[in-house]
Parts: structure tokens; sequence; C-alpha cells
């Protein structure tokens, strides 16, 4: 199957900005992440994702999960679940090979707000 390949533009732009803000994801009473080096991304009209580096991601507490979706600006994604949280199936998304347009979020993670206890964001 020929996937449909976009890039981002005035009409659906995808910038990317590194955050200094504390970040700390919680799941299942436990911290899952504890970051200040993440990025937000902030694509078209939908609310702001923080995607947090691996190295800053307990992924012990993670399982690879089957489920996948397609994004035309971003590529393949892949998805973990929490184990120790009752909310926590496919509550992790990946972009592991992005489109060179939003090549930055490699090697990132993001957390579905309501699968997880708290995402915590400091200043």
């Amino acid at each position: 199957m020929n996937k449909v390949i976009k890039q981002p533009d005035a009409s659906h732009p995808i910038p990317i900005e590194p955050s200094t803000s504390h970040i700390v994801v919680t799941a299942g009473g436990k911290i899952v992440a504890d970051t200040r080096a993440s990025l937000t991304l902030r694509e078209a009209s939908y609310p702001p994702v923080h995607y947090i580096p691996r190295k800053d991601v307990d992924m012990a507490q993670l399982t690879r999960t089957d489920h996948s979706t397609y994004c035309p600006y971003k590529g393949d994604c892949s998805y973990y679940s929490i184990e120790s949280s009752e909310r926590g199936k496919n509550a992790v998304w990946t972009y592991e090979t992005p489109y060179p347009a939003v090549a930055e979020i490699k090697d990132y993670v993001a957390f579905y707000p309501d699968r997880v206890d708290s995402i915590r964001i400091e200043n």
C-alpha cells in the first residue's frame, strides 16, 4: 500500500521547540518519565504534545504492543502500554523513523494524558 506523505506548511504547521520545563509523568502510582529535555510539538490546531527523550523514560515499565497508526506528516507510529496502570493500554506512542520534517522526535515518546495518572509540567 502506498502511503501518502505530506509536508507541514502554513495550512498545517508542525513546529517543534525544545522545552526546559520539568515534566514528570506518573502512571499506576509510579514515575514513568522525568525530564527537563522534552520537545513541544504543536501540530496545526491540536493541543501541544510533549515528547520526552527515551533516556528519561523508565522503558522497563513499558511493553511494546502490536498497535500501530500512520500519520502522513510524521510517519509510522508504534505504541507501548504501561503495565502498572489500569488505563495504560497503548498509552505511549513513538515515531521510530519519523519523516525528515519532524526528525527531531526520533528517540522520543509521548503520553496520552487520559491514560496516565498525571503529566505534571513545572517551569
